[in-house]
């Protein structure tokens, strides 16, 4: 690599185009480990765990952890997270690893964490293929107060992708952003990892106390898996607009919690697969 700046960098590559070629540089996304620590009291000592590692872009580091954490369950508000901080010290790799500190009362079920936990960038949170541990986190049905008009979904991947940043400079990242019913888009997170970019949009309003984000859309740049409709759910979002298809289980956990979840959004038209009701 000849050259890093923020979530990309460059490299050399030998471009083959109508039967020639040339010498150029080309830009990337940087996927760089992060390792998740948590640290709250127990028995009037402090502890400290690892409890995941995942591939991720670089940026908005604490608004991944504090979104992850929400997702699984370890944080209900931003008043039990004390402190996010890197950890640096010889042995740690600089801005690789970060430590969420609970407030004091807080707990954490360290081995249901383990149990749920398995981070890739392109899996997302293994283990957790049941609606039974989703309900296990509190979720509550979602309200049904939300109303978008029909004419406003097919345009809401290209308002996603004018937040793509790096998107546009690199062609090899996922996005996430929330939107209100009338189509102003309000946030946008680029991550390698599709839940990633989730997490750093649901940590972001978690931090902002914005949760539960009941009158946003959440639009995704790939498939709606059973993993981000997860963490809408649990971040109180009641409509997913995704660019591809939903997956069984997310259709089936969309409608246990009464989400709108919407695929193929693109070409003009989309697919509502629960919950129609919310489309005007």
């Amino acid at each position: 690599m000849i050259g890093q700046r923020g979530g990309t960098t460059t490299t050399r590559v030998q471009r083959y185009r109508e039967g020639s070629s040339r010498a150029r540089k080309d830009t990337l996304a940087v996927e760089e480990p992060l390792e998740i620590r948590v640290s709250w009291m127990e028995r009037g000592q402090r502890r400290v765990e690892a409890v995941a590692v995942t591939m991720r872009t670089p940026g908005h580091d604490f608004d991944l952890v504090a979104g992850f954490l929400h997702g699984e369950g370890v944080v209900s508000s931003a008043d039990e997270v004390a402190e996010l901080t890197y950890c640096q010290g010889p042995e740690e790799q600089e801005y690789n690893v970060v430590e969420a500190r609970l407030t004091a009362g807080a707990s954490l079920d360290l081995e249901l964490v383990r149990r749920n936990v398995y981070t890739t960038s392109s899996c997302g949170v293994c283990g957790k293929a049941s609606l039974e541990a989703v309900e296990a986190t509190g979720c509550q049905m979602l309200p049904g107060g939300l109303s978008v008009r029909a004419d406003l979904i097919p345009g809401l991947p290209d308002r996603l992708l004018e937040g793509q940043a790096v998107f546009e400079r690199t062609g090899g990242l996922h996005a996430a952003g929330l939107f209100d019913a009338s189509g102003e888009r309000h946030i946008v997170m680029e991550d390698v990892g599709r839940h990633n970019a989730v997490d750093k949009v649901v940590g972001h309003e978690l931090l902002a106390r914005r949760l539960p984000a009941n009158e946003r859309i959440l639009v995704v740049s790939g498939r709606a898996s059973f993993e981000l409709v997860q963490k809408a759910v649990v971040a109180g979002i009641p409509m997913l607009v995704a660019v591809g298809a939903p997956s069984s289980l997310a259709v089936d956990l969309a409608r246990r919690f009464r989400q709108t979840l919407i695929g193929f959004t693109r070409n003009g038209g989309f697919n509502v697969y629960t919950e129609p009701e919310r489309v005007v």
